[in-house]
């Protein structure tokens, strides 16, 4: 097998992030064992011998892939947090809604994606890895943010790793499983008086 090359030329980087992104499209999808290399080739415009220059296999496009899917699903959240508005215990319940309305519409934007990786997290020790690590980096960027903004509540770490896990349970909920007979607004209104609570 031909050594794996790393891309210099900003053209080399260009098709090397193209087989990337169609790769991650293709296996989203249809699944990541229905999806072949020379596939991913075609969509990206080149050639299999190509891809093989900076993968060694669909595996390698496949981790590439989910670090760029990780940070558009993990860290838009704290695009809106992470700005220079004081967050404060007056405007924190609006500033919550915004990081739930962006979480949410990124699901969206990502479903297949979410739904193929999330069943790969049980089955591949590398892509469970790379969400584990993720789900650390913003508990650790939120909890870093809020106590720059005064937040002082005992193990706000972990309370902070609860209120991810709730924010994303709620967008699973209102995007996936549509259960009609529940009010969504309620449901959101609940979750942002809880973790405004659990951070006083």
């Amino acid at each position: 097998m031909s050594e794996i090359r790393e891309p210099i030329q900003k053209r080399s980087i260009e098709k090397k992030e193209k087989i990337i992104h169609s790769g991650f499209e293709l296996i989203c999808e249809k699944g990541y064992y229905n999806t072949n290399t020379a596939e991913i080739a075609k969509l990206a415009g080149v050639s299999t011998g190509i891809v093989y220059q900076y993968f060694k296999d669909k595996h390698d496009i496949l981790i590439e892939g989910i670090k760029l899917y990780a940070n558009s699903i993990f860290f838009p959240m704290l695009a809106v947090s992470n700005t220079d508005v004081k967050i404060t215990a007056n405007n924190f319940p609006s500033i919550l809604r915004q990081m739930i309305d962006k979480f949410i519409n990124n699901h969206k934007l990502s479903q297949t994606a979410h739904e193929e990786i999330i069943s790969m997290t049980h089955s591949d020790k590398e892509v469970a890895k790379l969400f584990h690590n993720a789900e650390m980096e913003i508990t650790t960027s939120v909890t870093s943010i809020l106590l720059k903004n005064g937040f002082k509540t005992e193990n706000i770490n972990e309370k902070v790793h609860i209120a991810i896990g709730m924010i994303d349970n709620l967008c699973h909920e209102i995007v996936y499983h549509k259960h009609e007979q529940l009010d969504y607004n309620k449901m959101i209104e609940f979750v942002i008086s809880t973790i405004t609570n659990l951070l006083k």
